[in-house]
């Protein structure tokens, strides 16, 4: 499958156990063997289990363990999400168990905020984006690499206890955790100092991205290729 060229609509999507757990509009902005680099802009257009976007309005966590037993029974019901208060860059390299994010300010001089690495299965391409899964940890790294911190280790622990998290995923995620802190430790990819990240802005010439009808349908884009 041909690269997606920049400025084009793309779509996140998790799916697990062949339904859509969620979906993410988002714009290209480099598509390269390296890496599928996108971003998204506040009033781009998502769907999420309807759990999890309780939980971003009341900021309970109960309602964010709930949102993860519906995953685990297949009991969720998807609604519609707007994304809000950040940009996001996101940097997806092949056959990883990893992304890397940087959350800017949503100012004209995009001042990076943190970076956050989100641990999830390797994408694959497919007609409306690419798919892939979150695995629940994550990490969120300063700006200038000087500190980190384990985000959802107990939301993690608990997807393993019912099952979201197998072992295989498990085994994966352990080696990634590794892989990353030595990107950081070294100044790699997206982290390096001559990689353009911290000056990063966005084209204020795209839109906020707007979800294909098709998006929540997990059949209608069958996977093609692994990015």
């Amino acid at each position: 499958m041909a690269g997606f060229a920049p400025g084009t609509t793309v779509v996140r999507r998790d799916v697990f156990r062949g339904r859509v757990w969620s979906a993410q509009a988002l714009r290209v902005v480099h598509d390269s063997p390296e890496a599928l680099v996108v971003a998204c802009r506040p009033g781009a257009e998502s769907l999420a289990p309807r759990a999890w976007i309780e939980c971003q309005v009341t900021g309970d966590a109960p309602d964010r363990m709930r949102a993860l037993d519906d995953l685990a029974s297949g009991g969720w019901e998807l609604g519609r999400w707007t994304w809000r208060d950040t940009v996001q860059l996101l940097w997806n390299p092949p056959a990883t168990y990893f992304s890397v994010n940087a959350f800017y300010e949503p100012d004209g001089d995009h001042r990076l905020d943190h970076w956050y690495v989100n641990f999830q299965r390797p994408l694959r391409r497919t007609p409306l984006g690419f798919d892939t899964f979150d695995l629940l940890v994550d990490l969120v790294v300063a700006p200038d690499l000087s500190r980190w911190t384990w985000k959802d280790e107990d939301e993690y622990a608990q997807g393993r206890r019912l099952g979201v998290v197998d072992d295989a995923d498990h085994a994966a995620v352990e080696a990634a955790r590794g892989q990353v802190l030595a990107m950081i430790e070294g100044g790699e990819g997206p982290f390096a100092a001559g990689a353009g990240w911290r000056q990063w802005t966005s084209s204020p010439a795209w839109p906020a991205a707007v979800l294909p009808e098709a998006a929540a349908h997990a059949e209608v884009s069958e996977v093609s290729e692994v990015l």
